[in-house]
Formats: C-alpha cells, sequence, structure tokens
C-alpha cells in the first residue's frame, strides 16, 4: 500500500533567514537576527519613544517669536522698512530658488511615482491603508478649500484677466481669458501640491515605515547619523519648519480678518474698517480659538467642520447654478486644457524676462511658492497620517491630481463668473474694488445676498478657529519630539503666537496689509526652500535602502546570473532553484548588507535609547514591553477633513492596528 507523502511544511522567510546565516556565516550578524532586506516595515506605534518639549526647539523658537511681536507692536514702521528691504533682496536675488524649488519638486515626484519606487508602502509590507479610497479622496477634496479660495477666488482670476501677465496674450481677448484661468491654476495646482507632497510622503516614509517621530528632520536621520532629539541640524530643521508655519499660517488668519472685516462693513453699514476693527476681530477669533484648544471639544469642532464644508461646496453650487452656468461649462475644461499647453511657458517667466516680470513674480508667484512652502509642515503632517498604508505611486498621483482639479473648479467657478460680469460691464468688476471687496460684490449680484454675506463670514469664522487650532497642534508636535498630542499649553502659546504674527502683518502693511502679508511670507519661507531641496536627497537616499528596493537589487543580479549560467551550461533545457552561490555568483553582488546604513534603522530601543531585542516573528520585544497605547495618536481636527467624516471607514473589512475610525484629521490650505 502505498503511503501519501507527507504535507511540506511552509518555511517562513524570516527563520529560514536566521537559520542559513547561522549555518553559512555564523561571524555575521544582523539586528536581530532578520537580513535587511526582510524587514516588513516599522510603524512608529511599535517604537517606544519617551516625548516631552525640546526646550532647545521651543525657547529659541518661542522667544525669537515674542521679540518679533514686540518690536511688531511697538514699531511697525521699523518692521515695515526692514522687512521691505530684505523682501526686495530676496527676490532679486533668491527668486529663482523659489521657481527651482516648485519646478523640481514636480519633476522629481513624477520620477519617483513612475520609477521602481512606487510601489514602495507607507507603512509596513502587509499593512493596508486606514482609510476607504472614497473617504481618503474625499479629504483630498476638502484640503484644497480653505481661506484662500474665498480670498483670492474671485479676485486673481479677474485681476489676470483685466490686467495680463507680461509677455502673455493682449487685454480682454478670449487668449487673456484662459490666459487667467491658466495662471491661477498654476499658482494653486500641480506646483503648489508638489511641494505639499513631498513633505507628506517624506513624513509618512519615515513615520510609518521606518519607525521614526513624525517630524520632516527624521527624514534626514540616515544622513546625519543621530536622531533628530540628539542633532543641532535636525533642531534647526524643525525651528525653520515651526517658523514657516507660524508666519504661513498667520498670513491665512489674517486674510480670513480682512475678509471678515468687510462682511462686517456691509452689515453694518460702515464706510471703511480700520486696523484697529481687524484686530479686534483677531482679537474675538483668537479667543473662540483658545476656548476650543482648553476644553478640547474635537469633537464639537468636527461637527462645525461638517457644517463649514457644507456650507462652502453649497455655496459653489449656488454661484455655478446662479451664475453663467453655460460659459463656465465650457471654461473648466477648456481652461485646464490650456493650464497644461501654457504650463512650460508659465514656468520660463522669472526676473530675467524685466522689470514688469520682476513685480509680476514678487507679486504673484514668488509670494506663491514661497506661501507654499511656508504651509508645507502643516498641510504635509497632515497628508502623511491620512495616507498611510498607500503606496507611494498612488500617494503621489493622487494627491498631486485630485486637488488641483478641485481647485481648478473652484477658482473658474468664481473667477469665471467675475470675468463674466466684467464683459457684462457691471459696476466693481474693473479692478477697482479690493479683494474682500470683490467677493461680497460678486455676492450682492445674486438673490438672498444678505444671508450669503452672512453664510460666507460664518465660513471664514469656523475656517479662522479650526485652522488656527489645527497649525498651533502641529507646532506642538514639532516642539515636542514628534508627539502628535502636545501638551495643551504649547498648543495656545503658539497659536497665541500666530495671532501676534498676524496683528504685525497688518500693522507692518498699513492701508496695504496685503503687502505685509506678503513680504513676511517671503523672507520667512526661504530658509525652507532649501530644507525642501535637501529633503529631496534624504528621500532618495532612503528609498535607495528600503527591504522593497534592496529585494528587487538581489531579484534582478540573482535572475540574471542565473539566466546567463543556465543558458551557458544547459541551453534551453534549465530551471531556476535556490542554492548556496559558487564564488562570483552571489546575489549580492557589491551589496553590504551589514552596512549600517542597511541595518541601523531597525535596531529597536527601550525608552531611554539602549537597544532592545525584538522578535520579527511573535512582534514583540525580548523584555516583555507592550504598548500601553495601541491605538494611534490623535490626528488634528480641521476644517478639511470634516467633509469625509461621515464616509470615514476602514479600508477593508480587517483594519490595520492602527486603524481608528475616530479620530480626525486636518490638513486646512490657505
Amino acid at each position: 500500500m502505498n503511503t501519501p507523502p507527507p504535507k511540506k511544511k511552509t518555511p517562513n522567510p524570516l527563520g529560514a533567514a536566521r537559520r542559513a546565516l547561522d549555518r553559512i556565516t555564523p561571524a555575521r550578524r544582523y539586528p536581530d537576527g532578520v537580513h535587511p532586506a526582510l524587514v516588513p516595515g516599522i510603524s512608529v506605534d511599535e517604537q517606544r519613544y519617551r516625548y516631552g518639549t525640546d526646550k532647545i526647539v521651543f525657547w529659541i523658537t518661542g522667544l525669537a517669536l515674542i521679540a518679533f511681536v514686540v518690536w511688531g507692536v511697538t514699531s511697525p514702521f521699523s518692521v515695515s522698512v526692514v522687512s521691505s528691504q530684505l523682501f526686495g533682496w530676496v527676490i532679486t536675488n533668491a527668486g529663482w530658488l523659489f521657481n527651482l524649488v516648485a519646478a523640481v519638486c514636480l519633476v522629481y515626484l513624477l520620477a519617483i511615482a513612475f520609477s521602481k519606487y512606487g510601489n514602495i508602502r507607507l507603512g509596513r509590507d502587509d499593512e493596508k491603508p486606514e482609510f476607504s479610497r472614497f473617504s481618503w479622496v474625499a479629504m483630498l477634496f476638502a484640503a484644497g478649500i480653505g481661506i484662500g479660495m474665498f480670498f483670492f477666488g474671485p479676485s486673481e482670476p479677474l485681476g489676470y484677466f483685466l490686467d495680463p501677465p507680461p509677455e502673455t496674450f493682449a487685454q480682454g481677448t478670449p487668449e487673456s481669458l484662459h490666459q487667467a484661468i491658466a495662471q491661477t491654476t498654476y499658482h494653486w495646482g500641480l506646483h503648489a501640491w508638489a511641494m505639499y507632497t513631498l513633505v507628506g510622503g517624506a513624513i509618512a516614509y519615515s513615520t510609518y515605515r521606518r519607525g521614526r517621530v513624525p517630524l520632516l528632520s527624521a527624514i534626514f536621520t540616515t544622513i546625519l547619523g543621530k536622531s533628530p532629539s540628539k542633532n543641532w541640524v535636525s533642531k534647526i530643521i524643525d525651528i525653520a519648519a515651526i517658523f514657516a508655519t507660524v508666519f504661513g499660517t498667520a498670513a491665512s488668519l489674517g486674510l480670513a480678518a480682512m475678509s471678515i472685516g468687510e462682511g462686517v462693513k456691509i452689515v453694518a453699514g460702515w464706510d471703511e474698517v480700520s486696523n484697529a476693527v481687524l484686530i479686534g476681530i483677531l482679537a474675538i477669533l483668537t479667543a473662540a480659538f483658545i476656548v476650543s484648544a482648553v476644553s478640547g471639544v474635537a469633537r464639537g469642532i468636527r461637527y462645525l467642520s461638517n457644517i463649514n464644508m457644507t456650507l462652502t461646496f453649497g455655496f459653489m453650487i449656488f454661484i455655478f447654478a446662479l451664475g453663467p452656468t453655460l460659459f463656465l461649462l465650457n471654461l473648466v475644461p477648456s481652461g485646464l486644457m490650456f493650464y497644461f499647453d501654457q504650463m512650460f511657458a508659465m514656468m520660463s517667466k522669472s526676473v530675467s524676462w524685466g522689470p514688469e516680470a520682476e513685480e509680476f513674480q514678487s507679486l504673484w508667484t514668488v509670494f506663491y511658492w514661497a506661501w507654499w512652502i511656508s504651509w508645507t509642515p502643516f498641510v504635509g503632517t497632515f497628508i502623511s497620517r491620512i495616507s498611510r498604508g498607500r503606496t507611494i505611486r498612488e500617494f503621489i498621483l493622487v494627491v498631486l491630481f485630485v486637488p488641483t482639479l478641485v481647485l481648478h473648479t473652484a477658482y473658474t467657478i468664481m473667477g469665471g463668473t467675475t470675468i463674466y460680469f466684467s464683459r457684462e460691464g457691471r459696476e466693481g468688476f474693473d479692478g477697482s474694488l479690493t479683494q474682500a471687496e470683490l467677493l461680497f460684490n460678486l455676492i450682492d449680484q445674486f438673490p438672498l445676498a444678505p444671508i450669503i454675506t452672512i453664510v460666507v463670514m460664518i465660513c471664514l469664522a469656523i475656517f479662522f478657529v479650526t485652522s488656527a487650532d489645527s497649525a498651533s497642534v502641529i507646532m506642538g508636535t514639532l516642539s515636542q519630539r514628534g508627539d502628535t498630542n502636545p501638551k495643551k499649553g504649547g498648543v495656545i502659546f503658539w497659536g497665541l503666537a500666530m495671532m501676534g504674527i498676524a496683528v504685525v502683518m497688518l500693522l507692518t502693511g498699513g492701508e496695504t496689509a496685503l503687502t505685509g502679508l506678503q513680504n513676511l511670507v517671503i523672507i520667512t519661507a526661504l530658509p525652507f526652500a532649501l530644507v525642501l531641496l535637501f529633503t529631496m536627497y534624504a528621500f532618495y537616499r532612503e528609498l535607495r535602502t528600503d527591504p522593497y528596493s534592496l529585494r528587487q537589487r538581489y531579484a534582478r543580479r540573482a535572475v540574471a546570473t542565473a539566466v546567463r549560467r543556465g543558458l551557458a551550461d544547459y541551453g534551453d533545457e534549465f530551471e531556476i532553484s535556490v542554492e548556496r552561490a559558487r564564488e562570483g555568483y552571489s546575489a549580492a553582488g557589491d551589496i553590504d548588507s551589514t552596512a549600517e546604513e542597511l541595518t541601523g534603522w531597525y535596531v529597536r530601543h527601550d525608552e531611554d535609547g539602549e537597544p532592545v531585542a525584538y522578535d520579527y516573528e511573535t512582534n514583540s520585544y525580548a523584555d516583555g514591553w507592550v504598548n500601553p497605547d495601541p491605538t494611534p495618536q490623535e490626528v488634528p481636527q480641521s476644517d478639511e477633513t470634516a467633509a469625509a467624516d461621515s464616509a470615514e471607514q476602514p479600508a477593508t473589512d480587517e483594519p490595520s492596528a492602527s486603524s481608528n475610525p475616530d479620530d480626525g484629521t486636518t490638513g486646512s490650505r490657505s
């Protein structure tokens, strides 16, 4: 009688690797006996970090901001003079740098997306996305909507139509109409989101794939050789990130105050709104932010955000449906195609084109690039947290193109409507009004204008409070060694610092408050522009040594060597099997798998920084430590994510260990 052969036991790849090392190369050891190409990835949730205030980062940044606010309040004229001089120097000598960063970021990300690195996951090898694709895309849709849409949406396309950018088309022509839409999309579209995507991808990879704290400086660990908390360069990066965030967010809050002030003027029947009134609006909204921060009413903020996003999208539909609908239906797709058609021409413009181009760059393009750079720590952190578990390819392509499409549509609806009214000769659409005045003049052309005016003011106020709340949490994280649940006192301090900077921006701008906002944003974003360039290099270094990349390198060499040897020895009659290689036939090639760059990152440590053994087969520490809080740390809540809260479900029936459908997330963008 024939006895059936025994069933073969499926080998564990980690165990097999450990046994192979013990048998073949006992002198060569890897951390915890795991080959660097077989590490499945490490999440920050698995690590044993001890969080706390980084006194150097907090006090240097905090004291510098306090000193600046005191200087700006006591002597706004001198701040204005100094900032104007620095602004002129930056535009003349470093305007090219902002253009370079915007262009290189976009090209770099597209190259990464379509390369072999695009298959790397922003998480462990087996990790599923925390949010379903629908919820994720909905949150990215919402991330494109913010204060800037109300402030610049009606005015920017109209401004380009009435006064076309240098070296483009004649005023009032069909070409200038489409150029106006294309130029606006250029400023708010792919190039802006490329900078956010770079920072978001770097943070997500470092945090959920390499197990580091959620700081941008953590991506430089491989280069700098030390953890961010022990390295001065890392501290400088975190300080630069806080400065960029506080000034960039303060500019948006200043715009919100200016827009709300214009609405108050209309409702109250005032002739004008002074800086004193704007500062009063800032004070009231700051008080609302402090109440939300102290009380911890996250769910209440979420409900407000739900309402806010509904009102915002409703406002857009209202303008589209009751405005020049047929005109807009034609303009949205044609404007988008014209944007792609003119992209390289717009990218080529710099101060080398002459004085007119230099003025346009300073007022618009360079200002926008600087503004977006200053927002990268904030928005980048947001999109990193909602994108956990995605592949790099999906992450880059979706984050680049979805918000760009949303913003193009929103700005075409609002800007296309103001251009249409201008061509009809309606009063106030001739370029004579400020941005805030034009917004409410646009509203005045529609039915229910008094009600819509109040609705827009409510939207702006909620955007203000939730954006300030979320940005303060991000700065708290940056100053508390990556703790995503920073202490409330620190959060309130950064919020007050933002309000103080916003006040200084309004005071230094004088009668043209926007000038003060632009000058200070461009100046403070310059150091962080350099950080972004180095981030590209650091991110690439990380991807080259990722376990997935190593496996691909081994696979290519092993298969190529085996095929050549098989053909040489057996012709067509050969198959490939795995066995110990003869001298000169190793799949490793020039890879030194014991190099610190490949093995150092997955050595586990305890809370004191001492190495501790880890078992990858059981996913447990040798000393028995168990995570006391296995749920993911709270993601700060803001206006943007709320639109997707109702659809916020895990992507699969078996959510990952980090999944928490109750989490709020944020990403308020100007």
